[in-house]
């Protein structure tokens, strides 16, 4: 009998100004400590960092080149044995921690991750996305262990780019549609176990909340005004919609997102995006209830996520196009199997061409 298995971070603190407590939440971690670091971090919040050390000479501070592939990390494999490093940092976006993430499956050490947006689940998860050097999905690196810290500091993620904050609702609507949909198939986690009772209830918990409180948080954000409503989008997004899709599983939202990154039409969208228009293809093919459906794309529409497939591309998809998605995301390394019936490119053709002109 397959065991049940939940996977979560060693330790999540979240709230405004923690980063400048960062010498205390990494003191049992042992040094030299390298940082990959987006070009925000490292303009912007390196000093900060530096002042909590005393600008300690065991911080390594490297700029991240924009995308998580193999290449880049062999780059900061090569930077952290240079220096003796003992532990990684990854601060910054999704493709930034994914890195460092990737350093440490390789290096076997502790990884932190530091988001200065809420945009994917990449903070808490064991599991490290590459891509290729022309940003097409190349596959995943699966930790032995989730990250030993995530630090949220959510005074930099409110004046962070509010479209950051809705690609991750978007990233985390799918959470417990995906999580329904491996429950009923009964497919095994990305952890090697069964979805708990505690991993299902909160991939529920983050769709309740980004329905009662994503267009408020949205709202903060735009104004720049700190409120609960706020905090709690981004343990949402970033906790829960973390922990859930990991403990639970993924399904044909993802495949959809990971199928759309091999059309260059779309590499303007933001992860978030894609994922968001991809729950809305998954509750069509499931054939849910209307009511349901009409509840995510109000939603989408409030916030400003995709509902049709003009909205996910600068150019017009052509009948190829999206014959191309649907064979990629029904392939064996996506996560359709997932669903709790046999899904063809057909149907996914089907349920994506009943979204070409919505909302238009």
């Amino acid at each position: 009998m397959i065991p049940k298995v939940l996977a979560s971070p060693l330790k999540y603190i979240q709230g405004p100004g923690e980063l400048s407590n960062i010498q205390f939440h990494l003191s049992h971690f042992d040094g030299p400590i390298l940082f990959v670091m987006t070009g925000f971090a490292h303009t912007h919040l390196k000093n900060l960092i530096n002042e909590s050390y005393k600008k300690s000479e065991i911080l390594i501070f490297e700029k991240f080149n924009g995308e998580c592939t193999k290449n880049e990390i062999e780059r900061f494999r090569t930077i952290y044995h240079t220096h003796s490093c003992k532990t990684v940092v990854g601060i910054g976006g999704g493709k930034a921690i994914d890195t460092a993430k990737g350093v440490a499956f390789y290096e076997n050490c502790p990884v932190i991750s530091i988001p200065t947006i809420a945009s994917t689940d990449a903070p808490t998860s064991a599991i490290a996305v590459t891509y290729t050097d022309d940003h097409v999905f190349d596959g995943n690196l699966l930790l032995s262990k989730n990250p030993d810290l995530v630090l949220v500091d959510t005074t930099i993620i409110l004046n962070a780019p509010v479209r950051f904050l809705v690609a991750g609702m978007g990233d985390a609507l799918s959470t417990y549609f995906e999580a329904r949909a491996n429950e009923a198939s009964g497919h095994e986690n990305f952890v090697g176990g069964k979805p708990t009772n505690t991993s299902f209830a909160l991939a529920k918990l983050c769709y309740d909340l980004l329905i009662r409180d994503g267009l408020k948080a949205k709202t903060s954000a735009d104004k720049k005004e700190w409120s609960k409503e706020f905090e709690n989008i981004i343990e949402a997004n970033i906790y829960l919609s973390g922990v859930g899709f990991e403990s639970n599983g993924l399904a044909c939202a993802h495949s959809v997102y990971n199928a759309l990154t091999i059309l260059p039409n779309c590499h303007h969208m933001y992860h978030g995006e894609l994922v968001a228009f991809g729950a809305i293809v998954q509750l069509i093919l499931e054939n849910r209830p209307e009511e349901e459906i009409t509840e995510v794309i109000k939603f989408c529409l409030s916030i400003g996520l995709p509902v049709s497939l003009r909205d996910i591309s600068n150019q017009e998809l052509t009948p190829d196009d999206i014959i191309k998605v649907a064979k990629v995301a029904c392939s064996p390394e996506n996560f359709m199997a997932s669903e709790p019936f046999e899904v063809t490119p057909e149907m996914v053709i089907d349920a994506m061409n009943k979204l070409k002109n919505f909302g238009n």
